[in-house]
């Protein structure tokens, strides 16, 4: 059974910063990627890898501000948040999949099968 679990939102100002941890178990997953959902809008991809490539792949909004990294010994994937904005806010959730997406596949929450509970980031200005 495929469990994952998220740890590190919490509140921060404008310009302060997070890190993010989430740990996987249960399968092999060769796509991991971090999403976030705002009150009242989609769920939308921010940063995703696959085991396949080393590059990373991020939303516009996030690019030089994130940073996505995993540990593959450990089934850790982790979100380094710099620079947060109040745009930022939002619950943030840790997906992965058993297939090796790249590019923009990456960032689509239709692609991923499995999913954590999320944790919230607030940001105030």
């Amino acid at each position: 059974q495929v469990h994952l679990m998220e740890s590190g939102g919490g509140s921060v100002q404008a310009g302060g910063s997070l890190r993010l941890s989430c740990v996987a178990s249960g399968f092999n997953h060769k796509a991991m990627a971090w999403f976030r959902q705002a009150p009242g809008k989609g769920r939308e991809g921010v940063a995703g890898l696959n085991t396949l490539s080393p590059t990373a792949f991020y939303a516009d909004s996030v690019k030089g501000r994130f940073t996505i990294s995993r540990d593959n010994t450990k089934n850790t994937l982790d979100l380094q948040m710099n620079n947060l904005q109040s745009g930022d806010t939002a619950m943030y959730y840790c997906a992965a999949d058993r297939e090796a997406y790249g590019g923009y596949a990456l960032l689509r929450p239709e692609n991923y099968r499995s999913w954590g509970q999320g944790t919230q980031v607030t940001v105030s200005s």
